[in-house]
């Protein structure tokens, strides 16, 4: 399912900065009328008075249905109703997975995943209403591949926006709303920001993917929802690694092992 941008209204969560301000900027730009979301108000504000009149900026924090349900209702209010919601807003745990407390992996969960989860519950009856549609959700190169052993918990919320996305896809094809998971790699944002660390390990490693700028992840996005594409890479060297994951895992785990743990 794809959805024309022009004249389409888009919902994005974590707006404010890096990939979902790429994004709000580049479907704008297109056509479409922008809804920035960020649980930091000011930078929602800062993204929809950049854009101009097809934005409006609204704080939510994914962790609140309430907040989700303001967005949605603000955003009928304003534009009429929903055609995209990107569920883009992610943190970041990392550390040896023995010294991670219980409390770090249920905030993760509840931003990484249940935002997600959130999401789909306040969005999806309307766009299943009225047939048609298109989300997005963010996952990452990390939720493909198993080589970030020092950010555990951030693999395991990404892997299930993987899982999430891709049942989601088979469930909604047949009610006409389309999804697309978002899988990037190395992307220059402020991600860091979000990092919260524990013990005293080695910053994780990983494959040695490309950096891509932000404004790319952008247009990725933008071609995946008027294409209709599934999964949106930034660079087709992850697609090498997960046709080698799928071929053989046993030798797959084994590399990565060796090269990375």
């Amino acid at each position: 399912m794809s959805v024309e941008l022009a004249g389409a209204v888009a919902v994005i969560t974590g707006a404010g900065s890096g990939i979902g301000q790429a994004t709000a900027r580049t479907l704008a730009a297109r056509g479409a009328r922008v809804v920035v979301t960020d649980v930091r108000e000011d930078r929602a504000a800062q993204v929809a008075e950049e854009i101009g009149e097809a934005a409006m900026a609204v704080r939510c924090d994914v962790t609140s249905l309430d907040d989700l349900e303001r967005v949605r209702d603000l955003t009928l209010q304003r534009f009429g109703r929903v055609d995209v919601v990107m569920n883009n807003v992610g943190v970041v745990v990392s550390g040896p997975v023995e010294e991670i407390p219980i409390e770090a992996w249920e905030r993760i969960i509840d931003v990484n995943l249940l935002g997600v989860v959130r999401s789909n519950a306040v969005f999806l009856p309307g766009l299943i209403a009225q047939g048609s549609g298109h989300i997005v959700n963010t996952s990452s190169t990390s939720g493909l591949l198993p080589y970030a052993s020092e950010m555990i918990p951030y693999t395991a919320t990404k892997y299930g926006v993987v899982g999430l996305s891709e049942t989601l896809w088979v469930y909604l094809q047949p009610r006409g709303v389309g999804v697309s998971c978002f899988c990037p790699a190395g992307v220059k944002t402020r991600i860091h920001q979000q990092f919260t660390m524990f013990g005293d390990g080695p910053p994780p490693e990983g494959p040695d993917f490309p950096f891509v700028p932000v404004e790319q992840c952008g247009e990725l996005v933008a071609d995946a929802i008027e294409g209709g594409t599934f999964l949106v890479l930034t660079v087709p060297e992850v697609a090498d690694h997960v046709r080698r994951l799928g071929e053989d895992v046993d030798a797959y785990l084994q590399y990565t092992l060796e090269k990375y743990g």
